[in-house]
């Protein structure tokens, strides 16, 4: 097994300043304990890869491709309703997450690597035409289109952990039948973006490939265990060719933002037995990609959970 990592300057830069959410710590907080604990030497590490105007229009629309080139430039405003500022080098800085993405579909697809984390990604809010919830450009959209246009890659897992639904994803593939959803998150009456309500299966001819599972403020490991096997054997009947997991660290316990409750041992659980269907069905291609957490010892706990199970022998 060979896990390939991206980390370097240009991914850390994505972020909205200490006052944010999405502030500078969550980067160096997951690498100082990667470090800590002797799993950094154990990745094959890859540099950030930048994203051109072309791959961006895979996903998202010219026009918000190129409003955000204009904001970053100036720095001024907002990218949305006022969830999501620019920033000088805004553009360079959301490109550098969905082109280390890319090039990490592009190494796992050839087997260069087995799996790959790439953990500043996982911008499962940003709409084809529009910023959403800090997320200004939807990489997991981008790589589910590279699968498509580059790949001939159809039948994808979209995993999606992160404790706010991924709303950007669901409603621009709700209606793509080959796109398997299954989406743990806080019930949207409680938190943002209010929506993946369990009747949300998809819609026309992908009705029922997509698994909206809402769950309660306070939500814990074991309530997460009682679900999970229904999610798998979804998740399996699809016989997915590749595997994508969005791993927020929000979900765990006394995140700043969310009221879930788990422990980073439903994170190393998760990306471990998406490992072993990855094994079992399409040559161990899995792609993880960060998402969200506000709290950065959450952040380092959950995504280190994360590596070691794509470290471990059997997968867990």
């Amino acid at each position: 097994m060979n896990t390939c990592i991206y980390l370097g300057e240009a991914l850390a830069a994505y972020q909205f300043g200490e006052e944010h959410p999405f502030g500078p710590l969550r980067y160096g907080a997951f690498v100082d304990e990667l470090q800590h604990r002797g799993l950094l030497q154990r990745l094959c590490q890859q540099a950030p890869q930048q994203a051109n105007e072309a791959q961006l229009g895979w996903f998202h629309a010219h026009d918000y491709v190129a409003r955000v080139q204009r904001q970053s430039k100036t720095g001024e405003g907002f990218l949305d309703y006022g969830d999501t500022p620019a920033f000088k080098g805004v553009y360079e800085a959301a490109s550098a997450v969905v082109g280390s993405v890319l090039d990490a579909v592009e190494r796992i697809v050839t087997g260069e690597c087995s799996n790959a984390f790439v953990p500043i990604a996982g911008l499962h809010h940003a709409r084809r035409g529009a910023a959403a919830g800090f997320c200004v450009f939807n990489d997991c959209g981008v790589a589910i289109e590279a699968l498509r246009r580059e790949h001939g890659v159809q039948r994808i897992a979209y995993v999606d952990i992160d404790a706010h639904h991924g709303d950007g994803v669901y409603y621009a593939f709700a209606e793509d039948p080959e796109l398997f959803i299954v989406d743990f998150h806080e019930d949207g009456r409680f938190l943002y973006p209010g929506s993946g309500d369990s009747s949300e299966t998809g819609s026309g001819a992908a009705k029922g490939s997509k698994l909206n599972i809402p769950m309660p403020p306070g939500a814990n490991d074991r309530v997460f265990a009682d679900l999970w096997p229904a999610a798998e054997a979804f998740i399996r009947r699809a016989r997915p060719e590749f595997v994508i997991l969005q791993c927020g660290a929000d979900s765990l316990a006394g995140d700043p933002l969310t009221h879930l409750a788990y422990s980073p041992a439903t994170h190393r659980m998760v990306a471990g037995r998406l490992r072993r269907i990855a094994a079992e069905y399409c040559g161990d291609r899995l792609l993880v990609l960060g998402g969200g957490g506000y709290l950065p010892e959450n952040i380092a706990a959950a995504w280190c959970g994360v590596v070691e199970a794509l470290l471990a022998p059997d997968g867990e």
